[in-house]
């Protein structure tokens, strides 16, 4: 796997910062293939999928999700600390660097929080869940599904012209 520097990020020494490219061989394929049907089975065994349990959080009357999300939230802080204290290695051998964030005024994320939440309210899953509900014969997630894949690729192609 070859690397491809992250424009304009750049470690103290001055070397600019790569990321991973994407998989190009079959093996990497199957093995992200592989990782993706586990995600998506845990995913359906532990309910996260699951309309009732989503909207059993967005009326405040079960601690489920909160539990999951919360737990999801502690395990990704400590990854991340870990990361930055310890600076391992990829697989291939590429430094794992969590680039730094620029939080401004937390306006994007406020609005990018609030339509997410629109969203998965309306809709009843959160992206990663809509490939698992697809895998469960859930067929009408399918129309959510494209409209959020025609949402990123319209997000795509306005980046350069939207405020960041």
């Amino acid at each position: 796997m070859s690397a491809s520097p992250v424009s304009g990020v750049v470690r103290p020494s001055g070397a600019p910062i790569t990321r991973a490219s994407a998989p190009t061989t079959l093996a990497q394929f199957g093995v992200y293939l592989l990782l993706g049907v586990y995600f998506g089975v845990a995913l359906t065994k532990s309910e996260v999928v699951s309309w009732f349990r989503i909207q059993e959080m967005f009326r405040f009357q079960g601690f489920h999700m909160y539990g999951v999300i919360g737990t999801a939230l502690l395990v990704a802080g400590i990854s991340v600390t870990l990361v930055k204290r310890f600076a391992p290695t990829s697989a291939t051998g590429e430094p794992i660097i969590v680039p730094p964030k620029s939080l401004g005024r937390g306006v994007r994320y406020a609005a990018g929080g609030i339509t997410f939440g629109v969203g998965w309210a309306l809709v009843g899953a959160c992206p990663g869940p809509m490939f698992a509900l697809v895998g469960t014969g859930a067929g009408g997630i399918v129309v959510a599904l494209l409209a959020a894949v025609l949402g990123a690729w319209t997000y795509g192609a306005l980046r350069p012209r939207l405020p960041h």
